[in-house]
């Protein structure tokens, strides 16, 4: 299930994609834009701006930094991961300590969680065990 897109988001989002964290910029540079699967980053689903989303894995990837661990911050999160659960998204989350100190293990741990949800999740038609198409 697709979650309506609020485009009110779109301008937001594109200033996000000029502005990355470092973190993210280490993420998307040093690892995700070399993957075979399509990533997109900024990405608006819903009412919600995701940092990263694999269409063939159903997932985003969410890095987190100090902001989240505030009380209010971490009840906004869970508002919003329970939104992407209820339209069939995963949220990975990561910090961006772990992006920091241990980049190796958390692309080895995203690798292996898209392997998983591509072999999991059923083809457009139905048949067989591939994943559906990349979204673009």
């Amino acid at each position: 299930m697709n979650p309506k897109k609020n485009t009110k988001l779109t301008d937001i989002s594109k200033i996000l994609r000029r502005n990355m964290t470092p973190e993210e910029r280490h993420l998307w540079y040093d690892f995700l834009k070399s993957l075979p699967q399509t990533v997109q980053w900024q990405k608006v689903i819903g009412n919600y701006v995701a940092d990263f989303y694999i269409a063939a894995a159903h997932a985003i990837i969410e890095l987190d930094g100090a902001q989240h661990y505030d009380e209010e911050n971490r009840d906004a999160d869970r508002v919003r991961d329970e939104f992407m659960y209820a339209h069939g998204i995963d949220v990975w989350r990561y910090t961006n300590r772990d992006i920091n100190t241990r980049f190796r293990e958390i692309c080895e741990d995203i690798q292996k969680r898209i392997a998983r949800a591509v072999i999991i999740k059923p083809s457009p038609r139905g048949e067989g065990g591939a994943s559906a198409p990349d979204e673009g």
